[in-house]
């Protein structure tokens, strides 16, 4: 039972110092990626990445992807926007969001004035 037992803490302590060793926004900012996150995925708008349009269904799984690829570059929620949801790694093209309604913008601004507005209300 005590080698079970100090099996346990080794697993515990290598599963901490794994999570804490990958780099991420502050744990105080992982509210305003989720919100963010969440912000697209309801948002009902279209993101057009490389001329192609997606629904924010769909958009949202490539920011996500980006999100874990770029996760140990990212240190706040401004980043997080700068290397998931800006422009193509590729072709260096602009994301763009077209929502209902609302003029074209870049998703960079879209998401930037959507930060400003949640952090306005959190306080």
């Amino acid at each position: 039972m005590k080698k079970l037992s100090v099996l346990v803490k080794i697993l515990f302590v290598n599963l901490f110092v794994l999570n804490t060793a990958n780099a991420d926004v502050p744990a105080g900012q992982v509210k305003e990626v989720n919100h963010l996150l969440d912000f697209v995925k309801d948002s009902g708008c279209v993101i057009n990445r490389n001329g192609t349009d997606h629904p924010a269904e769909k958009g949202i799984e490539h920011i996500e992807m980006k999100y874990d690829y770029f996760r140990d570059d990212i240190e706040n929620t401004e980043e997080f926007i700068e290397y998931s949801a800006t422009k193509s790694t590729m072709s260096g093209d602009y994301y763009m969001v077209t929502c209902p309604g609302k003029k074209v913008l870049r998703t960079q601004d879209w998401l930037m004035l959507e930060l400003k507005r949640f952090r306005a209300e959190q306080k």
